[in-house]
């Protein structure tokens, strides 16, 4: 009996064993997450000259509201905090993808393993926004369709 103590008290956990083939595919991740990332990052900077100009060029032109077909209720105020939020939607997983890339890359080349976990924590944390977005979006649409089928059974009384 003392003998089986010993020996599991002794024994090491198994630790992970990362293949080339891991380390090409982890490599070729991150340099997609980086292309994506800049991409993101572009697209953000859009979002934000396009609410801060648009928004400008409703007030002084009524014209140019119209062609958007915005409620008068919402404004140009109302246009730019949209874009804005609508920015930093698409700002915030761009950045993770950016770090991921970064310390992904880091990881594989100089066999580092804490940029690697870090790496990985990046991801996490991207799949994570993406599955409460997710979730967010599936309650919108549910809480559209409650809505839609009550307003149909008023409409048909």
């Amino acid at each position: 009996m003392e003998n089986l103590d010993e020996t599991s008290e002794n024994e090491e956990t198994p630790t992970l064993i990362v293949t080339e083939d891991m380390r090409s595919y982890i490599y070729e991740t991150a340099r997609w997450a980086n292309f994506l990332s800049i991409v993101g990052f572009v697209v953000t900077a859009f979002m934000v000259i396009a609410a801060f100009t648009i928004g400008s060029a409703m007030n002084t032109n009524p014209n140019i509201a119209s062609l958007f077909k915005t409620p008068t209720s919402l404004g140009s105020a109302g246009f730019t905090v949209f874009f804005l939020v609508y920015a930093f939607a698409i700002f915030y997983p761009s950045l993770l993808m950016f770090k991921y890339a970064a310390k992904a890359k880091l990881g594989i080349l100089y066999g580092e393993q804490v940029s690697l976990g870090e790496a990985m924590g990046k991801m996490k944390s991207l799949f994570k926004y993406y599955g409460i977005v997710t979730i967010i979006l599936i309650s919108l649409y549910i809480i559209l369709i409650i809505f839609s089928v009550g307003a149909a059974a008023l409409m048909a009384r």
